[in-house]
């Protein structure tokens, strides 16, 4: 009789959900057969208005046709290139050692945006306007407007300096004026400023830290990073330093003391100030899909959801490219030692964006549906994916909260016992970030397309995404076994290979686009080698300038601080 009832329940439900889980696409697409080997017209134009002629088309389709002024569109890309690309990453890095010649970067970002912008203006009035509505030029002038709010911003920091000089100074000097200009410290002759921050200070036990539980603090057991015990000759100059001997410790100076709301301050700015860089990275997508007549009626929703997450995992693949090579080891992200205490850690950061995204993309998957439509098999299965992408990482976030450390830490240890900090303990192991973007690319490398070609380019991105989840696993464990104990970046080879599954992967997230796949059925051009050899080569460009960027602020940070490492023996 149970078992009749149950079976029923379960008729009645399959019949009640039918209408609410039905198993068609995006468009109707042949989703209960096998992908299609041809393109089917037909079906495609049922969904999606013929493709017009665009920009593209007016120059270069017909080299010989007139009102063809291409000139004045590479123009525009070359000055904005050299602007956002070259001036502004140059400028941040001037900016950050306290360069003078910050200001003249400032200059030539400027030349080169307006420059940029009036070929562009040029260029518009010389040719029909063959994308009316579109959003990149004013887009534009949002980023330019960004842009001068934060150069405002810089010089009235740089005017109150000024004042204060002025007003406080007992005598005026060239060099005191121009310290005061660009927020550098006054060099002390006297006490020798060039040993800061060369030597940590001697600790009282070099061997083990002892945190006593009686006090019922057990924050530094299960956080505190034991700076002198992982100490080893490869560092810089360290209290057991062959060389630490020569050096006078009792010249150390304390830094000043730059209040909470000044810190905060400045990392809203600098991040700000970074920030530009990539949204002119998504400003060069959306002139590249006006420029070819793309992302338009049906084509939207899909494109844009492609060219956002596409880019995000291209971003974050430059990111981690420039972690590998160095970039924010003072804040220990560069698979080091974290010099200070205080910073979140890379993974928390990977966790929140993670999270953000997921918990925003949740409520999107529906977006462009009418009231009542029901959930299609592909709403579900990218809903799911959102959910993954909030839920793990929350869970990231957790893992990375010193308090849930403290708490978990307080139930495995006896109050009454003295502790020695695991050497596990100056690094973080968090799998979550790499175990949502794994997850991701292997269920996108088997995500029904209605074209073998699309496909093999969705498996082609998911597989490199995956890729990228095994590598970071193995980072992990060599750095379990054995973890930083320099300040110095530790750049293991498996982060290298990660940052380039990961960026390659983005790019190819973005050439999955149906448009675009279509587009390459219609032309000849679905051939997976081309789009996955033009994947790898835009991805090694990129990394190309990642490196330059990333060698000349190491190059000017070194020539304007007296800062030394020794290697062993």
């Amino acid at each position: 009789m149970i078992r009749s009832l149950g079976l029923a329940l379960l008729v009645a439900s399959a019949a009640l959900a039918e209408p609410l889980l039905r198993r068609d696409g995006e468009h109707g697409h042949h989703h209960a057969g096998q992908p299609l080997q041809e393109l089917n017209e037909t079906e495609v134009t049922m969904w999606h208005q013929p493709i017009g002629p665009s920009y593209y088309t007016i120059d270069w389709d017909d080299p010989v046709a007139p009102g063809r002024h291409p000139g004045w569109l590479i123009t525009h890309i070359l000055f904005m290139a050299l602007a956002f690309f070259v001036c502004l990453p140059v400028g941040i890095t001037l900016r950050s050692v306290k360069h003078h010649l910050h200001s003249l970067a400032v200059v030539a970002f400027y030349a080169s945006f307006f420059i940029a912008c009036a070929a562009s203006s040029i260029y518009r009035k010389m040719t029909p306007d063959m994308y009316p509505g579109q959003s990149h030029s004013r887009h534009g002038y949002y980023l330019l407007f960004a842009s001068l709010l934060l150069t405002t911003i810089d010089l009235l920091g740089t005017l109150r300096r000024l004042v204060d000089f002025l007003w406080t100074a007992k005598q005026c000097s060239i060099g005191g004026l121009v310290n005061a200009v660009l927020d550098r410290a006054p060099v002390d002759s006297e006490n020798n400023v060039e040993y800061i921050g060369l030597m940590p200070e001697p600790s009282k036990d070099d061997n083990f830290e002892e945190v006593s539980f009686e006090h019922g603090d057990t924050e530094h057991w299960a956080n505190h990073v034991r700076r002198h015990s992982t100490m080893s000759e490869g560092t810089l100059f360290g209290p057991h330093s062959p060389r630490s001997d020569k050096t006078p410790h009792d010249w150390h100076l304390a830094a000043p003391q730059i209040s909470t709301i000044t810190r905060i301050g400045r990392a809203i700015f600098s991040t700000a100030e970074r920030t530009l860089v990539i949204a002119a990275f998504g400003l060069t997508l959306t002139g590249i899909v006006v420029y070819t007549g793309g992302c338009r009626q049906n084509y939207i929703n899909g494109c844009l959801a492609h060219l956002i997450k596409g880019g995000i995992f291209y971003v974050y693949g430059l990111v981690t490219f420039a972690r590998f090579l160095g970039w924010c080891s003072h804040l220990g992200w560069s698979w080091n030692r974290a010099p200070t205490s205080g910073h979140p850690t890379a993974e928390f950061v990977e966790s929140t964006v993670i999270f953000l995204y997921g918990a925003t993309n949740t409520w999107l998957e529906r977006f462009g549906a009418n009231p009542g439509d029901p959930f299609t098999t592909k709403q579900i299965q990218h809903i799911g994916i959102a959910v993954m992408f909030w839920f793990a990482g929350l869970i990231g976030m957790a893992v990375e909260s010193k308090t849930l450390r403290r708490w978990l830490s307080a139930l495995a240890v006896d109050t009454s016992e003295n502790v020695e900090t695991p050497a596990t303990y100056t690094s973080s192991f968090n799998p979550f970030p790499a175990l949502v973007i794994g997850v991701t690319g292997s269920v996108m490398a088997a995500h029904f397309q209605t074209y073998v070609f699309q496909v093999q380019i969705h498996a082609l991105w998911g597989n490199l995404l995956l890729a990228f989840a095994v590598m970071r696993c193995i980072t992990y464990f060599f750095l379990w076994v054995s973890p930083p104990r320099s300040t110095l970046p530790s750049r293991p080879p498996t982060e290298a290979l990660a940052s380039f599954f990961l960026a390659a992967g983005g790019v190819s997230f973005v050439f999955s686009t149906e448009e675009l796949t279509i587009a390459a059925m219609r032309r000849g051009r679905d051939d997976i080698m081309m789009f996955a050899v033009a994947a790898v080569a835009i991805t090694c460009l990129s990394f190309t300038w990642t490196i330059c960027i990333t060698a000349f602020s190491g190059w000017m940070k070194m020539r304007t601080t007296s800062r030394g490492y020794h290697t062993p023996a």
